[in-house]
């Protein structure tokens, strides 16, 4: 039993990196295959899944490593554009880079390979992203969901995807990793134009304002904002109560450096969201009017609507 279960282990191994590595497959092997009957949450499909390309605008997952992925996949979205739209959601952590695997796990479930069977992450993949990352969403507001709880997924001693099997950025050394982590995620610097506004648009609010002091407070950062010398670039939900007296919560930012705030002369932009009745902060930025590319993402913030251009952000959902 032990043998060929090794067997079965290393026939499915040899087919995942040949998918990895472009080996070429006959259109019959993978067009289409049985679905397993216990899928991860418990939902069977009528039809039979089918082998497709990833998509060019499927950004999540386009550079995972192979070209090939199934659908229904293994979060029982059944067609593309469902895809599309619920992994685009999760672009803004992986371009925090809180874990090098991170792509590969959460590709594992909204693209996963094409072979005979679904290949689902093992439970310690789960865990080592889940640790990387559910900090940094819990300090945006973003609990880490049902949908990925890992004891829903298999040990590592039976066929799965496991910890740094892959590598999301293969010249990303763990080192280098650590170390940028080490600034506060509300402190990591965009300097594009195109980021600028998608952090924007992922944002509840955006404000132009002076910080008049900063508290420390169960493990986090409070930024108490200068009664004037304010602009609402985006209010968002802010309440004229919100604005008279801004109180900005840095969560688990009280041991981390965040060198925007070394000194608070001057004004900052800040972006944030409102969860319980409290504003969080997302990021945070010297106010710079010679730096273009803030001037043109601000511009863009009077001009435009994101969901014009952020629509993954608002729950709009790909032409079908």
């Amino acid at each position: 039993m032990r043998a060929a279960a090794g067997g079965a282990r290393a026939a499915a191994l040899a087919l995942l990196l040949g998918a990895l590595h472009g080996a070429p497959a006959r259109a019959e092997e993978y067009d289409y295959y049985g679905w397993q009957t216990e899928p991860l949450h418990g939902r069977s499909h009528s039809k039979p899944p089918q082998c497709l390309d990833i998509p060019a605008d499927l950004p999540l997952c386009h550079t995972v490593g192979y070209k090939r992925m199934r659908l229904p996949n293994l979060l029982e979205h059944e067609s593309l554009a469902e895809v599309k739209q619920q992994a685009s959601s999760w672009l803004p952590l992986l371009a925090k880079r809180c874990h090098s695997d991170t792509q590969v796990f959460l590709c594992s479930l909204f693209a996963p390979v094409c072979l005979d069977r679904p290949i689902y992450p093992c439970r310690s993949l789960c865990e080592a992203v889940r640790a990387g990352c559910a900090p940094l969403m819990e300090a945006y507001g973003f609990p880490w969901p049902e949908m990925l709880h890992c004891h829903k997924f298999p040990l590592d001693n039976d066929l799965c995807i496991a910890f740094g099997s892959l590598a999301s950025d293969p010249l990303t050394p763990p080192l280098l990793l650590s170390s940028v982590t080490k600034i506060c995620a509300q402190c990591e610097m965009e300097h594009s134009a195109d980021g600028l506004m998608e952090q924007m648009c992922s944002s509840d609010f955006v404000v132009k304002m002076r910080i008049k002091e900063i508290k420390i407070e169960n493990g986090d950062r409070k930024l108490i904002g200068a009664q004037k010398k304010k602009k609402l670039l985006k209010p968002g939900p802010l309440k004229r109560k919100d604005t008279k007296r801004l109180v900005l919560h840095m969560k688990n930012g009280a041991g981390c450096p965040c060198p925007q705030l070394d000194s608070l002369a001057g004004s900052f932009l800040v972006m944030g969201r409102k969860v319980d009745g409290q504003l969080l902060l997302m990021a945070v930025y010297r106010w710079d009017k010679k730096n273009k590319e803030m001037k043109f993402a601000v511009k863009f913030m009077f001009s435009y609507p994101c969901s014009l251009y952020y629509p993954f952000f608002y729950g709009a959902a790909e032409p079908h």
